[in-house]
């Protein structure tokens, strides 16, 4: 049958942020669909990008396989796949091309290709599968084989009956404004996710990640996934590829992988790259009770929200399984803001349920989140006062970030510039006009961060007072944050000063 080169546009090189913090994981999403391809009895190779120098490299390698499929497959359960980078963008673009030049039927899955399927039908792509991909990808490729549609489009088939495709109805033109271009019906997202065969991780060079891992930080760490979709309704989370549905494996099923990758590559440490983990009822109680069968010892790391972790024995049921860490979308201090999200949470949910984990000894991580329309210099004050009086263990900030195909993005679309992705995760740049200029909000980003690194060295430096073990290196660091703190805080009032000044205020 015929072969199927998979490949993703996630460069962690080309995200200076990334590439320095040294946490690279592959391509989970990918990986899925290259299994089930594999299972209906293709050939199957990757490409992972994920540690590569660039596009290029792609070229040698569709000259000696010469597939007849190059599949640009993002891994949709990677939170930095989502952000849409044009960075990574282009790279797709470039490595479409090479595609097309080397003779293959290309075809492209991902958030981006799913909300701008007509730029990559522009650049070459031959068909852009929209959403959830797997399902989509086996009916194709299947119809592809069995009839006798070419590259030039000169025979064309029917393929308006496999649903969740973009593509051309008349021969491709790269770049031509005129495009005929024909969209399916929305496919069904799938239910029974136990009915997938567990992702090819035999094609990933896992020593490259392990080394990465180890010299950085002294552990080696994997990902996996227990379910897709999200039904919460925070109106600027986009989900093109799983959508507002939640559906999950089997705890059986999750054990099992798990199981398998400690026996295989020896890992002891996983990222749980869901939404939301463990929203079923149960599962996480279940959960527990199979890798305590198993006798399996490991630790984890997961995202979720401050309201789910509250029910039940939630918290008891993830500290017995081997949580150590869970990042939770604290966004603001301001009820106002989080209402304003549509987030569905409260603010003294957050300071309970991060209480509730630091007495499990599991590490509560904030996102955290500036700009959001209608915020004012009261509502950033209520943020940084929760950050220092929960004292998180770690914080990622961002602004508000417009994604096509949520309400948030409806709300600022009139208001957005020609500017509407950032390069890079770090880019930090506002696309519309907020309460303050854009570069209020990167100095903010260096204040927060800096008076959070002060207040971690303080806490250092009380254990040393009293004698018990501490982190030297974290404490020391309060020489440099404590006067850089201070002049990032003049800076900000300065700013402060010209949008009340401009005002009139």
């Amino acid at each position: 049958m015929s072969h199927i080169l998979f490949t993703h546009s996630y460069f962690y090189r080309f995200d200076p942020k990334q590439w320095k913090n040294a946490q690279p994981y592959p391509p989970y999403g990918t990986l899925c669909a290259a299994a089930l391809m594999r299972e209906c009895g293709y050939e199957v190779s990757l490409f992972d990008t994920a540690l590569r120098h660039g596009p290029e490299e792609l070229l040698p390698i569709l000259e000696k396989g010469r597939p007849r499929y190059l599949v640009i497959y993002h891994d949709g359960f990677n939170y930095l796949t989502k952000m849409c980078l044009t960075r990574m963008r282009e790279a797709a673009f470039e490595m479409a091309r090479m595609g097309k030049a080397a003779g293959c039927i290309v075809i492209a899955n991902s958030s981006d290709s799913t909300d701008h399927y007509e730029e990559y039908l522009q650049q070459g792509v031959d068909f852009v599968i929209l959403g959830e991909g797997e399902g989509t990808l086996r009916e194709l490729i299947a119809t592809l084989d069995a009839g006798h549609w070419t590259l030039d489009g000169s025979e064309q088939m029917n393929l308006s009956s496999i649903g969740g495709l973009a593509y051309h109805q008349s021969a491709p033109i790269p770049k031509s404004p005129n495009l005929q271009i024909h969209k399916t019906s929305p496919r069904a997202v799938l239910t029974d996710l136990d009915s997938l065969p567990d992702p090819a991780w035999d094609l990933v060079d896992m020593e490259s990640y392990r080394q990465i891992w180890l010299q950085s930080h002294g552990y080696f760490s994997l990902n996996l996934a227990t379910t897709r979709g999200c039904p919460y309704k925070c109106n600027w989370c986009a989900k093109p590829i799983y959508g507002n549905r939640y559906n999950s494996r089997s705890p059986e099923r999750v054990a099992a992988e798990i199981e398998m990758l400690m026996e295989r590559y020896g890992v002891r440490h996983f990222w749980m790259s869901d939404d939301i983990f463990g929203l079923k009822p149960a599962w996480v109680q279940r959960f527990r009770e199979v890798v305590q069968e198993k006798n399996l010892k490991f630790e984890y790391k997961i995202q979720s929200r401050v309201d789910l972790l509250l029910k039940e024995d939630t918290i008891d049921a993830l500290a017995a399984s081997g949580l150590r860490q869970v990042w939770v979308g604290a966004e603001s201090g301001s009820q106002k803001i989080l209402d304003a999200m549509d987030k569905g949470t409260k603010v003294e949910e957050i300071a309970k349920a991060t209480k509730l984990l630091k007495k499990k000894g599991i590490e509560v991580c904030f996102f955290l989140q500036f700009g959001y329309l209608g915020e004012t210099k009261e509502d950033i004050e209520a943020t940084l006062r929760m950050v220092e009086e929960l004292a998180p263990d770690d914080i990622g900030i961002s602004v508000s970030y417009p994604l096509p195909g949520t309400k948030f993005f409806e709300k600022v679309r009139s208001l957005l510039g020609e500017k509407q992705n950032w390069e890079v995760s770090d880019d930090l740049a506002m696309m519309y006009p907020a309460t303050f200029q854009p570069v209020y909000y990167r100095r903010l980003h260096r204040l927060v961060h800096k008076r959070f690194r002060l207040q971690q060295g303080r806490a250092e430096w009380q254990k040393i007072l009293t004698g018990k073990k501490a982190n030297l290196r974290r404490a020391v660091r309060t020489f440099y944050y404590a006067p850089a703190a201070v002049l990032d805080t003049w800076r900000l009032r300065q700013l402060e000063k010209n949008v009340a000044n401009a005002a009139g205020i």
